[in-house]
């Protein structure tokens, strides 16, 4: 078996900054340790390589073509906890959902909640699947809310939907760009277009004081912001520097006034 030393000479060699923490998660993980090893040299994610990821201090899997979490999430995962809280059973929708991370982030500790997810791709629904069944969760392959049962209404909705603009795709890290589906980084000419879809949709699948959450960057947060607010919502833009993250919060008002 190649030894720890070696394993971490070849990751920093490749690039890896935190080589010897991932040398660690590596071996911890069992298995063919060096076809892991290759694989992270060939710049597969991490965390496909070790076939999971965490978010928010849960745990969930990974298939290889699935888009990874990233730590700016918890953000995502923060506010949209805090409104779940406000419901006494909340129905959470977790759109654009991947492995479905968000989502059972969202959920995790609550005493009662009603948990779906839909996404476009099959592979990524079928990872979600196996993520939300401890959470007792649905997941659906489809076009946002398209993909839903059409009486649904949610009390909260999130969205890490794809808002990477189209030209800036190739300026991705190797780990983005080459292996995870480009439909969960592109997002459109100014990286606002599935956002825009998924906050025009969000009045008719919203309970009454029901609120969404779009996950987005520094830079596009005003155009999310506007996209809320055009589909009729009160929105908010929240910040987190240390994480890096943008949120915005379109809240559907509670009353028909």
């Amino acid at each position: 078996m190649t030894g720890r030393a070696e394993i971490e000479r070849r990751l920093r060699a490749a690039g890896c900054v935190w080589a010897e923490d991932e040398a660690a998660l590596i071996l911890a993980s069992g298995g063919d340790v060096e076809a892991k090893v290759a694989r992270r040299e060939a710049g597969e994610p991490l965390e496909i390589v070790l076939g999971y990821a965490v978010l928010a201090g849960i745990r969930v899997e990974l298939d290889p073509g699935v888009f990874v979490p990233r730590r700016r999430s918890e953000l995502l995962v923060r506010l949209a906890r805090e409104q779940a809280l406000r419901f006494t059973e909340p129905v959470v929708v977790d759109l654009c959902c991947g492995s479905g991370a968000v989502g059972v982030a969202v959920v995790a500790g609550l005493e009662r909640y009603e948990l779906h997810a839909a996404d476009l791709d099959p592979v990524a629904v079928a990872c979600a699947r196996r993520n939300l069944e401890p959470f007792g969760g649905t997941a659906y392959v489809g076009d946002l809310y398209d993909a839903l049962p059409p009486d649904l209404l949610a009390d909260v909705i999130v969205a890490n939907a794809p808002y990477v603009p189209s030209d800036e795709i190739a300026l991705q890290p190797r780990e983005a760009r080459d292996h995870e589906p480009r439909t969960a980084l592109d997002g459109g000419p100014d990286g606002v277009e599935v956002q825009r879809r998924v906050a025009a949709g969000a009045p008719e699948r919203l309970s009454r004081g029901g609120v969404l959450l779009i996950e987005t960057s520094a830079g596009q947060g005003p155009l999310t912001a506007a996209a809320v607010q055009a589909a009729g919502l009160a929105a908010a833009v929240v910040r987190d520097d240390d994480l890096d993250a943008t949120v915005v919060v379109g809240r559907r008002p509670a009353s028909r006034t």
